[in-house]
């Protein structure tokens, strides 16, 4: 093998599988960087004295200690470094946005490229799978108390293992028969293989977590009833309902969710079919509407299921585009089909009932609206029609109204999430606290998991203390 040239101001590039062959198959696309691969990105930091990248953390990683430890090739300390702070390192690693949160503040950035954190983080988690065992930190001694978590997602992984560590009795309920909410459900397997979520999973659970799947909190118990029987509550049952655009046509056949979409392909499997029984039917021209992340998963899976034309139809521009640069760029290496600054308003079906075009409408952008981007106007009779034969609407989701519709009392907002205290996530209810995208509506999984760990402190001391 050639040496690795230390870089300057570049990162120690990831290889990854050539586009050409990764669109006809779902195995993940970066295959991760080599020990010295990751010696030599790790040996880029400069160890600053003030670390601005761990204050971007939302989980408050010790960035530099581990980095550190890499680049002395002490492995084995350096993944229990980062596990002091975070129980999910190979799926931060995959996806999370360290662009827009620790490598943001990378003092690097003045001069050179800031440093690889995310895939030191999956490698340094992957190397330790590679071991064959995980370590499970010390447990303290039992405290008899006793905490419920609805929900199996990032939030609710965060804070069962926080609190099993503090030697609180911890049980785990998840409506579906998997854990891992949308890292299971929503995420590819390109993007994030299954293997790696359960194995994360599982080490939650060594920890001494006990795991209830297939269990829907507000139909066969509520929160009222799980607090008889429970000391502290917690509710991290994410953001499930699909919004759609309300335009015409848009119930016609061959017209989902992205939420139903992914869930069909990653969760149950139907990219495998018929060695999976899930059926999803595959179509020759999809167009996916949304810019984000989720749009992202989605587009790509329908041309790995033999889409001879996946489209992303986007209301302003790339520069507006809220998806992980990462994320545009694969799917622009595969031939994605981008069409910008267009609006979908209406669709049209054949005698069947099945969808055959998208009308749409072209755009420009205007001043910059709430969310900093610049809004985006119709243009006066530019309408056009795009022939599709299925469209998938990825335009963001709501919390999944089913807790709250059911728990007595619980203060929620305007858009159906449970108002909590940013904080601590207690909410208005006497030992009930919230987290991730049911208090704040969809975000991103650090943020869901940033949530969880300040959660965690503030469930620990109520167990201890009893004071509200």
């Amino acid at each position: 093998m050639a040496k690795i040239q230390k870089p300057n101001s570049k990162q120690v590039p990831m290889r990854e599988q050539a586009p050409g062959e990764r669109i006809k198959n779902f195995e993940e696309v970066p295959y991760g960087y080599s020990a010295e691969e990751a010696i030599l990105e790790a040996e880029r930091c400069l160890q600053c004295k003030k670390p601005f990248c761990v204050a971007g953390c939302p989980v408050e990683i010790d960035i530099p200690g581990f980095i550190k430890l890499i680049a002395e090739r002490d492995f084995r300390q350096a993944i229990r470094k980062m596990k002091e702070k975070n129980a999910l390192p190979a799926i931060c690693g995959r996806v999370c946005p360290q662009e827009e949160q620790c490598q943001k503040v990378c003092v690097l950035l003045k001069t050179a490229e800031p440093i690889a954190i995310g895939r030191l983080e999956r490698f340094i988690a992957d190397w330790e799978a590679s071991q064959g065992k995980l370590e499970t930190p010390p447990k303290k001694i039992s405290t008899g108390k006793a905490a419920a978590i609805v929900g199996g997602g990032p939030a609710g992984l965060t804070v069962a293992g926080e609190l099993a560590k503090l030697g609180h009795k911890v049980i785990l309920f998840e409506a579906l028969h998997k854990m891992g909410g949308v890292l299971m459900y929503g995420i590819p397997e390109f993007r994030l293989p299954k293997a790696v979520v359960e194995r994360e999973v599982e080490y939650i659970h060594s920890q001494g977590v006990e795991i209830v799947p297939s269990f829907v909190v507000g139909k066969l118990k509520t929160v009222d009833e799980l607090l008889s029987e429970f000391d502290a509550l917690f509710v991290g049952t994410g953001a499930g309902l699909p919004w759609f655009m309300g335009i015409p046509g848009e119930s016609y056949n061959g017209i989902y969710s992205a939420n139903e979409y992914l869930t069909r392909i990653n969760l149950m499997k139907a990219y495998k079919f018929p060695e999976y029984d899930t059926p999803i039917i595959k179509r020759r021209n999809v167009a996916v509407v949304g810019g984000g992340n989720v749009a992202m998963d989605s587009v790509r899976s329908a041309l790995r299921l033999g889409a001879g034309k996946a489209m992303i139809i986007y209301r302003r521009s790339r520069t507006e585009m809220p998806a992980r640069l990462e994320e545009i760029h694969h799917a622009e290496e595969e031939g994605i089909i981008f069409e910008f600054l267009t609006l979908p308003i209406a669709y049209h079906c054949d005698e069947e009932g099945w969808v055959k075009e998208m009308e749409c409408i072209r755009m420009e952008l205007g001043e910059p609206d709430s969310s900093g981007r610049r809004r985006p106007i119709p243009i006066e009779w530019s309408n056009f029609k795009i022939a599709i034969d299925a469209a998938v609407v990825a335009i963001g989701n709501s919390p999944n109204p089913l807790v709250p519709s059911t728990t007595d009392g619980l203060k929620l907002g305007k858009k159906g999430n449970i108002i909590v205290d940013e904080e601590t996530g207690k909410t208005n209810k006497k030992g009930v606290f919230a987290g991730g995208d049911i208090a704040t509506g969809a975000a991103t999984v650090i943020s869901a998991m940033g949530a969880g760990k300040k959660a965690a402190r503030a469930i620990d001391e109520y167990l201890k203390t009893g004071v509200w």
